[in-house]
């Protein structure tokens, strides 16, 4: 996978950080709240930015509604715990000490980001640029983010690396022509293979099998 590398591009939520588990117990919760008859919703969101997943499932009569999940949400996520993968700070070090572009490509908000670096004030020094869902019209499985993650640094799609796991973001990886990376944080190793070219539990090992 680092045969041409010039950009790697990082998905946040069960890529950077072991976060998916929480968000399924929160959409989890709202799910069953709003939609007791589609069981199983919370994982079908997976990807999508805050705006999808209420023009989808959450309009109409329960527009009104917005307003109090967007409360929930982010109460939830000022106290969530933001926890590295296991060995990505190695890897990614290693990957900027041979210059290898970095960049977070994210479906998450700004807000959302200003909770992530109060816990870790020394998440922005790790990547080279950081894109929220403010930054792109079309979000995952489209490839529009990791298109303009792409020309942040110059670098074509064959050039890049794309790190994911929700079903969403490896189809965008693979529809913007990037290698992709699946990790087996959210979904199952039959789930991932077909949309990605390597699968990883997490980093570790990760810089000795790149020296």
């Amino acid at each position: 996978m680092r045969k041409k590398m010039k950009a790697a591009l990082f998905d946040l939520d069960g890529v950077v950080f072991d976060t998916e588990p929480q968000y399924t117990v929160f959409w989890g919760e709202q799910c069953r709240r709003y939609h007791p008859g589609h069981p199983g919703l919370e994982n079908e969101i997976k990807g999508q930015t805050l705006v999808q997943i209420y023009d989808r499932w959450f309009s109409g009569p329960l527009a009104e509604e917005q307003p109090l999940i967007t409360q929930r949400l982010d109460e939830y996520e000022r106290q969530m715990h933001y926890d590295y993968l296991p060995g990505f700070l190695e890897y990614i070090g290693q990957l900027r000490s041979e210059g290898v572009k970095t960049a977070v490509v994210t479906s998450s908000n700004r807000p959302k980001m200003e909770s992530v670096y109060a816990k870790h004030p020394e998440f922005q020094s790790l990547f080279d640029a950081i894109l929220t869902s403010e930054d792109f019209s079309r979000s995952k499985p489209d490839p529009d983010c990791y298109l303009k993650a792409a020309s942040r640094f110059d670098a074509s799609p064959d050039e890049c690396v794309v790190f994911e796991d929700s079903i969403n973001g490896l189809k965008a990886g693979r529809a913007a022509g990037m290698r992709v990376v699946g990790l087996l944080t959210t979904n199952p190793l039959e789930a991932v293979a077909p949309l990605s070219d390597v699968q990883i539990k997490d980093y570790c090992g990760m810089t000795e099998e790149n020296k």
